[in-house]
């Protein structure tokens, strides 16, 4: 499997899933207590999935997570330590996923690109929800 877990100091800023990622199995690999659940489905030709809902429940999120996954193009995403020291520049391509779980990130547009962004809502606007920081450059 292509799955990455990026950590500093002992904890974790994202998960990736690599676009050739492949598990035989429906298969999460974030810890059970996230907040927000990230993983592949995967089940044989003919298996079905009886009709159903989630059962609706209060839940106190602490953090905000951000999924995205690139549907065309490509982007550079840069994750940086709660000090703005750059940990790592990923490069994401089409069927990449992450997962961003801590810390500060930014991205560029390596070429064109659209990605489906998944986010723990309600959206407070831009002005509640960003907070711009200033990170070290080399």
């Amino acid at each position: 499997m292509s799955i990455e877990s990026i950590e500093y100091n002992g904890v974790r800023y994202a998960e990736i899933i690599w676009a050739d990622t492949r598990v035989a199995t429906t298969t999460f690999f974030s810890p059970p207590e996230s907040s927000f659940q990230f993983g592949l489905l995967a089940h044989p030709k003919g298996f079905v999935e009886a009709p159903h809902y989630h059962k609706p429940a209060t839940r106190t999120i602490n953090d905000l997570q951000q999924m995205l996954v690139v549907q065309r193009g490509s982007l550079a995403l840069e994750l940086y330590s709660d000090a703005g020291d750059l940990l790592r520049e990923i490069v994401l391509r089409p069927g990449d996923a992450i997962v961003l779980i801590h810390g500060v990130h930014a991205l560029r547009a390596l070429e064109d690109y659209q990605c489906i962004s998944v986010k723990q809502g309600p959206f407070m606007g831009t002005e509640q929800d960003k907070i711009p920081v200033e990170v070290k450059r080399k």
